[in-house]
């Protein structure tokens, strides 16, 4: 997992050409925010899009947000005023920028460029803003592994289901839902391809929407599915669906209690006081160096949901 994990489990699609939908984000419990010049912004709006989300960055209160702003992609005419504008407006309040449709590691390479490039003639911090890539296409799933490994500002790679349907024909309109003639979930290998090249470029990984606003059980179910692979977080898209991310991508209070005291048991029986010892027992499980690791992970999870410990580990006493 990466070493500075923001917490992304319900990661709110809002429209940048919205007024009032960019005020009301603020105020819902959504761990990451992405502010959309792109699918949900009609082409006439685009250009009035961007000072909506200058200015909803710059004078309102993002407070304990990850705070986004998905640009259009780079064949368009609109990428590179997005990324201009957004970042001299309001570079000090962008967390990340978001490149859809991305398809080869030069695609990231270029937007790394160009914030570097406005970062150095504003006096802004070099690299601080990060890239999140989104993988829409056949040809984007095919070249993960290299845009994963692209460029140091990346933090997380997102699944874009409507366009990657598209993209390879498949006979549904049910977006981000399984088919009901269909023996199995038709995403789990384009989900473990993306996990895996996050996974070894120790970047976060994200599901995308569930268009099905209205059904939150239906919402629930899908998002279980990658988060029992390892997924950090999903794309939400409307209020109603947020407590449902924030929980399922979450560890269970008693998980995360027990991730916490492998942790604490395992240190302290591998030192000097507790004997020095690789394999030792936590009540009736044997822990060692790998539930160590597994152990790492959920508690890295439950610390960036703001999971708080309710156990703690006791020592023998000498």
């Amino acid at each position: 997992m990466p070493a500075t994990l923001r917490s992304r489990r319900s990661c709110l699609a809002v429209p940048g050409s919205n007024p009032r939908m960019l005020e009301k984000a603020q105020t819902l419990p959504a761990d990451q925010v992405f502010l959309d010049l792109e699918d949900s912004v009609a082409p006439s709006a685009k250009r009035d899009a961007r000072g909506h989300v200058v200015a909803a960055l710059t004078e309102g209160d993002w407070s304990g947000k990850v705070r986004v702003v998905r640009v259009n992609d780079l064949t368009t005419p609109w990428a590179y005023r997005d990324v201009i504008e957004v970042v001299e407006g309001a570079g000090e309040r962008v967390d990340c920028l978001m490149l859809p449709k991305v398809v080869s590691p030069a695609h990231v390479q270029w937007l790394d460029l160009l914030l570097t490039q406005i970062e150095q003639a504003m006096a802004l911090d070099v690299g601080r803003i990060g890239i999140e890539a989104q993988i829409e296409s056949a040809a984007g799933l095919v070249a993960v592994d290299e845009i994963a490994a692209s460029s140091p500002r990346l933090e997380t790679i997102v699944f874009g289901p409507a366009d990657f349907m598209a993209s390879i024909n498949m006979r549904s309109l049910a977006v981000g839902a399984p088919h009901p003639d269909y023996p199995g979930d038709p995403y789990h290998y384009v989900l473990m391809r993306i996990l895996m090249a996050a996974r070894t470029h120790d970047l976060q990984a994200i599901d995308g929407p569930y268009l099905q606003i209205r059904d939150v059980d239906g919402f629930r179910e899908v998002a279980r599915r990658s988060a029992l692979l390892g997924f950090d977080g999903k794309w939400v898209l409307h209020p109603g669906q947020i407590d449902a991310a924030n929980e399922v991508y979450a560890p269970a209070q008693e998980d995360y209690d027990h991730a916490e005291l492998v942790l604490d048991a395992y240190g302290y029986y591998t030192s000097e006081k507790g004997g020095a010892r690789g394999a030792v027992m936590l009540g009736d499980e044997m822990i060692d160096e790998a539930s160590r690791k597994m152990a790492l992970v959920v508690a890295a999870k439950g610390r960036a949901a703001g999971l708080r410990r309710t156990k703690t580990f006791e020592p023998p006493q000498d």
